[in-house]
């Protein structure tokens, strides 16, 4: 209730700001995804599992966003915005878990200050056959198996963002200040990169680095960090897209091996009218691990989309996951699974608002 209660104000408050001054724009926006997915090894027993999925294809939100014209080509922006779980109508974490920030935009780029995506997922969404969908897709997180995900981080709480564009590059960087009083260092986090597009062809490099607390026994600290590189091409109705992560996991505690996970993935897509048909191969190469818990996963997915309107879509989603060593495997990146491989399959209808 205190939730609902708070949205409804911030909704009162934009709206009546909204009518009081004719150079700011308000707007309410959303994307509602809901599906039935038919699972296999999800469980204990003939571990077999149907559910009603929220977000098979993006996921859930709804948000508030605006801007105010200041002149001389500068305007301030902000962005208000939390998930849905359809299957619950719940919040799906904090009620502005996925962004909430004010910035200044202009012709020199966006600077905002808050929570938003990262640099690098800003990149590698567009670089993603599946287009980042819970189900299926391992662009940005890892299959849920072994020790970590080897994935990104999606987002940063108390960033500092700036994006821009020169002709044909697009670039920018983020920071998530860790604000820890005994050393700046601890907790921050940083992400860089950029892209090119031309005639028909993209391309994309980005950084990140993500660091833990300092270990006193050691003097250092824990600290993950990802690089990824993609291109993608489009010609008429085809697109084909590949891309690859580099994920290093170093332990600030002595004697604790430094943990590897490099994904790739590749896909090609052909729409027809309404009818946009998607396959994908993603592949998880982990190192440093003991032979019996190196999973090396390999996921391959195939999506029918078809378009009833601009806004309103329905797809058909199937994929398979297998691991090596009898490592568990599961298809999205959220559930772990309950066995070596994993089949599934999500019917589901999407609407933007």
């Amino acid at each position: 209730m205190k939730k609902s209660a708070l949205a409804l104000a911030v909704l009162a408050a934009l709206s009546l700001n909204n009518s009081a001054n004719a150079q700011t724009n308000a707007q309410v926006y959303g994307l509602i995804d809901a599906g039935v997915e038919v699972l296999n090894h999800a469980g204990a027993g003939d571990g077999r599992l149907v559910r009603v999925v929220s977000g098979g294809k993006n996921t859930s939100r709804w948000g508030v966003r605006g801007s105010e014209d200041l002149g001389g080509g500068l305007k301030a922006v902000y962005n208000l915005e939390g998930g849905i779980l359809m299957d619950t109508g719940a919040s799906d974490g904090p009620l502005f878990k996925r962004q909430a920030y004010v910035g200044l935009e202009g012709g020199l780029g966006r600077l905002v200050i808050g929570r938003s995506f990262t640099t690098t997922y800003d990149l590698v969404i567009k670089f993603d056959p599946m287009g980042f969908a819970p189900n299926y897709s391992w662009a940005t997180s890892g299959s849920a198996t072994g020790p970590s995900k080897y994935g990104m981080t999606t987002a940063f709480d108390n960033l500092v963002k700036y994006s821009g564009s020169t002709g044909n590059f697009t670039y920018g960087a983020s920071v998530g200040l860790g604000e820890q009083a005994a050393s700046s260092a601890d907790g921050r986090k940083y992400a860089l990169g950029g892209s090119w597009s031309a005639d028909g062809l993209s391309a994309m490099a980005a950084y990140e680095q993500v660091n833990g607390s300092t270990v006193a026994a050691t003097g250092n600290r824990d600290k993950t960090s990802a690089w990824h590189v993609a291109a993608d091409y489009r010609a008429g109705e085809w697109r084909a897209t590949v891309g690859a992560r580099g994920y290093k996991l170093e332990a600030g505690r002595p004697a604790t091996a430094e943990l590897r996970g490099d994904t790739y993935w590749g896909g090609i897509s052909r729409e027809v009218d309404k009818l946009t048909l998607t396959g994908a191969v993603y592949h998880i190469n982990t190192k440093n691990l003991p032979a019996a818990l190196d999973a090396d996963p390999t996921m391959v997915v195939a999506r029918a989309m078809y378009a009833l309107s601009k806004r309103t879509v329905l797809y058909l989603s199937a994929a398979h996951a297998r691991a090596e060593h009898g490592q568990l495997v599961g298809l999205s990146r959220d559930d772990p699974g309950a066995g070596s491989t994993q089949t599934g399959v999500t019917a589901g209808i999407q609407h933007r608002f």
